[in-house]
């Protein structure tokens, strides 16, 4: 119906925090596939601010499910996936100096080089997602850069409120509208909580949500696996009755 891809992003920023060995986005990530995670989502970023090399390396060996990897689009990068091999990179813009990824990457104006990444990804066996906005224009880049797989930042929706916010959720439906129309598969994520991930569940053509930030606040209060498994339920539900 449709999956969770679960971020473990900041519990390795808790733990980096104090330079600890703890909490372990790795047993975080191995607790996730437990209580019903579908994928285990993480972004190795290129100052190494939470995700290190080491996570991305044991998870590789010790996960059941699936790594989604969120990548920038370098050439370091590009190759630690190679070499990583997961199932799927999602790549995705980054700078220095943001809180957190902000937008979505502009794959129409540099074509090429998401042309030239989609390709040596695909050569290694990953499944390519690119991380964009609710844009038709990016999503028909998306398609001409050889990707299979687009994910629909959802960060706008997640800010606004009343109308501006049903005016972003109906821009979103259009955007995976117009994707599944040109045969890409569709996942979303970005700013999704257990108060606004339900009117976005609902759109049958998304296929997964990755969610973190939101599921590691929760267990600070419920526990890590009734977080995740509160965050899976509410997507069901909204899924479910969304059907026809």
């Amino acid at each position: 119906m449709i999956e969770l891809g679960v971020n473990i992003d900041h519990v390795a920023t808790l733990r980096q925090a104090r330079g600890t060995a703890y909490p372990d986005p790795v047993r975080a990530a191995l607790l996730a596939e437990d209580a019903g995670a579908d994928a285990i989502t993480l972004h190795l970023r290129e100052d190494r601010r939470h995700i290190q090399d080491r996570d991305v390396f044991e998870l590789r060996e010790k996960l059941r499910t699936r790594i989604n990897l969120e990548s920038a689009l370098t050439g370091e990068m590009i190759r630690i996936a190679t070499l990583v091999r997961p199932r799927d990179v999602c790549l995705v813009p980054e700078r220095r100096q943001e809180l957190t990824t902000e937008g979505g990457l502009d794959v129409a104006g540099q074509i090429d080089r998401v042309r030239d990444a989609c390709r040596e990804l695909a050569g290694a066996g990953i499944q390519v997602s690119l991380f964009i906005g609710a844009d038709r224009g990016q999503i028909d880049a998306a398609k001409a850069a050889g990707a299979p797989v687009v994910e629909i930042h959802t960060g706008h929706y997640a800010d606004t409120g009343g109308a501006e916010r049903a005016a972003e959720l109906e821009r979103i439906r259009s955007a995976v509208d117009h994707a599944r129309a040109l045969g890409l598969k569709v996942n979303a994520g970005h700013g999704l909580n257990y108060d606004n991930v339900q009117p976005i569940a609902a759109i049958t053509g998304i296929a997964e949500l990755n969610i973190g930030h939101a599921i590691v606040a929760q267990a600070l209060f419920t526990g890590w696996q009734p977080a995740v498994r509160e965050m899976k339920r509410l997507m069901l539900e909204a899924r479910r009755e969304a059907a026809p």
